[in-house]
């Protein structure tokens, strides 16, 4: 799979985007959920589909071996904090790759690399929303709820969060970003949730119903 980037949309600046990939399916028996296959195409290569077109850049965040995501032609970065599982540690992991390896950019996109359905208008809306609001964060939310996993990060906050981290133990994404002017950006649900995220068989089976809705 190759991972070539078209021209970045006027809607927004170069924006690379962290997948994260950390999580292990556990009601699914173990494993990669992104791995999981849906209509004949796992989910990792559906969101690679989704957010190649608004993104300039592709980074999957995933903990032990790297290799088994060899096919997919991205880099695959390790959390940058040790023994700190979970969403906050992988962007975490995005904000440092930027600040090495992009020094111009000053907004990573975190997604879960679950989520088979994003928005093809995901960082145009998140970025026209922190620029409205001056906002230091921007996050999704559909139905009434939000989706912080799915935002849009500064770098400038990286070492901020490793504190948040490392000093104060805190895990949970929405208690990190209430500290920030944050934009929260609400998608439709229909005809289907674009933030549906593949957690056990019983949603790989909806998931199944729902890619048909979408196309395929």
């Amino acid at each position: 799979m190759t991972s070539e980037f078209p021209a970045t949309s006027i809607d927004a600046p170069a924006t690379p985007a962290i997948l994260l990939a950390g999580g292990l399916a556990r009601r699914m028996g173990g494993g990669d959920k992104p791995m999981r296959t849906i209509g004949g195409r796992t989910i990792l290569e559906r969101v690679i589909a989704r957010l190649q077109p608004q993104c300039d850049e592709l980074i999957l965040n995933a903990n032990g071996d790297p290799a088994r995501f060899a096919g997919f032609g991205l880099p695959v970065i390790p959390d940058t904090v040790a023994d700190f599982p979970g969403p906050l540690a992988g962007i975490l992991a995005g904000l440092d790759w930027a600040a090495a390896n992009r020094p111009e950019v000053l907004w990573v996109l975190s997604a879960a690399a679950d989520c088979p359905f994003l928005p093809r208008d995901l960082v145009a809306r998140l970025h026209r929303a922190r620029a409205e609001e001056n906002a230091q964060l921007a996050v999704a939310a559909s139905d009434g709820q939000s989706h912080p996993v799915i935002g849009l990060w500064s770098v400038a906050l990286r070492e901020q969060l490793r504190h948040a981290l490392v000093a104060e133990d805190i895990r949970k994404i929405d208690r990190w970003t209430a500290r920030y002017r944050l934009a929260t950006v609400t998608w439709p649900t229909t005809p289907l949730d674009p933030f549906f995220n593949a957690n056990t068989m019983d949603d790989i089976a909806e998931a199944e119903r729902l890619a048909a809705l979408d196309g395929g």
